[in-house]
């Protein structure tokens, strides 16, 4: 029976070789919400950025940037982001660094999908509270503080941000006004303002996705 959280994942995998990226993206790509593929490690970056993927796997040996250099910058980006290591090398010296950037499974070349997919299933409980299912196909991730439409990352502005934090963190994700405005602003603000910052956040996202409750204040559906 397949994990059901794997398909909230967002993976990506970072490898050289055109012909072995395919064949992992065609072994287990399916099993995610998303599989997206880079070419070197400068590209991972490019790519982490823009998707902000839940898991990255990579190959160590690339050109431009190592897998190693890769995982040292995304973990200042982000350092809870799981990194998983495909290679060749079986020094143990790239293995100690590995473990020293923070890697958590080491993989050696050939390996088997099947394996990379079990462990990724293994540790997947880990995300469980990470990825947050929002109406008209929209997510929000926890740990970046990213939201998503159907993949596509959707930019916030701090505030926007604070907003979306504070929300899903409440019961029934419903916030009254004058929260929004103590956490958000930490000043007297005009209901006008608070309006108008809702107004813009629906037009960057959806009405169907914030909820006006009179009286109350908003909800998150």
């Amino acid at each position: 029976m397949k994990n059901k959280s794997l398909k909230k994942l967002r993976v990506l995998f970072v490898e050289d070789e055109e012909n072995i990226a395919k064949l992992l993206k065609n072994a287990i790509g399916d099993s995610f919400y998303s599989f997206t593929l880079a070419s070197n490690g400068k590209e991972g970056i490019e790519k982490f950025l823009q998707i902000s993927p839940d898991i990255v796997i990579t190959d160590i040996n690339m050109p431009h940037m190592s897998g190693l250099d890769m995982a040292r910058e995304l973990k200042k980006i982000d350092k809870s982001i799981p990194i998983i290591i495909l290679s060749a090398f079986s020094e143990k010296e790239k293995l100690f660094e590995a473990i020293d950037v923070g890697v958590i499974k080491y993989f050696l070349k050939p390996y088997d999908p099947d394996e990379i997919l079990d462990y990724i299933s293994f540790i997947s409980n880990e995300f469980e509270d990470k990825l947050v299912e929002l109406s008209d196909d929209f997510n929000f991730n926890k740990t970046s503080k990213s939201l998503y439409k159907n993949s596509k990352f959707i930019a916030l502005s701090k505030n926007e941000v604070k907003f979306f934090t504070l929300i899903l963190n409440t019961e029934d994700n419903i916030l009254d006004d004058k929260a929004i405005k103590r956490e958000i602003w930490n000043e007297e603000v005009s209901d006008d303002r608070l309006r108008t910052f809702i107004k813009r956040l629906r037009v960057k996202t959806s009405k169907k996705l914030i909820i006006n409750l009179k009286g109350v204040g908003y909800k998150i559906s």
